[in-house]
């Protein structure tokens, strides 16, 4: 079917109205959904190199953390503070925290010029010296969500509902790869995005060893590949690619999607959007083996190796130290975590709580070939009804 050159969505094909004591922002998580087939756009409509300040390479950034870092400032800190407290004073549960309701009138222009980096320049900040330790889970936890209202809207991150995500070592068997989700193992996480425009993490706990940061400019790694290996990036254009749900589905809804890797946003002059995370793609054996999908081919499978490397090659790396945020952008940047080792107890295990933020077209969003691209909670992770919940730790 031709590649549709229209710029229109169809209707939501669900009710996205929320009940608010369900929902206490009056707004549900749209989930995952295939793309639309008509907005895939063949590889020959890609731009041959991309320019801009999207692409950026590792060494632009290794010795200058000034560029990327951001240490908030004891006024800044106050200012987060009383607004958690604020918060916490209200009784209003933390699933319903919005900007209207965690007030940062200093902090908010700032907010808004590093929002529309992370969209639309480097998509990555790092921020340090955050209170953990002085505020403890709790607070912490209202002040980082609040900070992050100013970014996006936070989607559900699993079945669970959670919207406040920990990224613990739970015990979990990282080999089950069609049933654990990594991010509650200690397993190394190979470059990949997640189902968000933004994702945040804060450190609460280090690792004894290990669990550090790598990313990349998947940008710098498009025009790479165009230079070494267009055969591979053709092939990551092509939406032949199936991504496993593990399980986590509405009623009626398949297992599976089938999309492209790499694809074009709607509309004239579209960026370049990179959809990837390895364990999602090579856990559907149990749906290959019985002929409900193909196997990978060996083109996708040389593939999959050559972009992993490609990544490796160019990353930055960076270590999150207790109290310190990092926000990406999943459109154009990837990231990866090294395998890790916890201390022996009573010393906490390495802890991080994540959040996974949306931005619609409307507010500034990538104009996304997905019927739910301008929803203000587009994306996620959504079962069902599942009402969202903000743990304040790993469960």
């Amino acid at each position: 079917m031709a590649p549709a050159l229209t710029d229109s969505l169809p209707t939501a094909p669900h009710q996205l109205s929320a009940p608010v004591d369900i929902f206490p922002d009056g707004l549900k998580t749209t989930g995952q959904h295939p793309p639309l087939y008509d907005h895939i756009r063949p590889f020959d409509k890609f731009p041959r190199q991309i320019t801009g300040p999207t692409v950026w390479k590792a060494e632009d950034y290794r010795e200058n953390p000034e560029k990327w870092t951001h240490t908030f400032t004891p006024e800044q800190v106050e200012e987060l503070s009383t607004a958690a407290d604020a918060f916490l004073a209200s009784k209003t549960p933390l699933t319903g925290i919005s900007k209207s309701n965690f007030r940062l009138p200093k902090l908010a222009d700032y907010l808004e010029t590093l929002r529309l980096d992370i969209i639309d320049g480097k998509g990555f900040i790092l921020f340090k010296g955050f209170p953990v330790h002085k505020w403890g889970n709790h607070k912490s936890a209202v002040a980082y969500m609040g900070l992050g209202t100013y970014l996006g809207y936070f989607v559900s991150q699993n079945s669970r509902g959670h919207v406040l995500g920990h990224v613990k070592d739970l015990g979990e068997d990282a080999t089950q790869i069609d049933k654990v989700r990594i991010y509650r193992t200690n397993a190394r996480q190979f470059f990949h995005a997640d189902d968000s425009d933004i994702v945040g993490l804060l450190c609460i706990h280090r690792a004894l060893e290990g669990g550090e940061s790598d990313i990349v400019s998947s940008h710098h790694v498009y025009n790479t590949l165009a230079v070494e290996r267009p055969d591979v990036l053709k092939t990551l254009t092509e939406p032949i690619w199936y991504f496993d749900r593990k399980g986590e589905t509405s009623k009626g809804q398949e297992e599976f999607i089938r999309t492209s890797v790499i694809y074009l946003e709607r509309g004239e002059n579209p960026r370049v959007y990179t959809k990837w995370d390895p364990y999602y793609v090579r856990s559907l054996s149990r749906f290959s083996d019985s002929g409900i999908i193909p196997p990978m081919s060996d083109a996708q499978k040389e593939a999959l190796q050559v972009l992993e490397d490609t990544c490796n090659r160019l990353s930055l790396h960076m270590i999150l130290d207790v109290g310190d945020i990092q926000f990406l952008a999943n459109s154009h940047v990837l990231h990866a975590r090294t395998a890790y080792t916890d201390h022996a107890p009573p010393t906490p295990r390495r802890h991080l709580m994540r959040l996974w933020l949306a931005t619609p077209e409307h507010e500034g969003g990538w104009k996304l070939p997905f019927w739910d691209s301008n929803e203000k909670k587009r994306g996620g992770i959504q079962v069902d009804d599942q009402p969202p919940v903000a743990p304040l730790d790993a469960e």
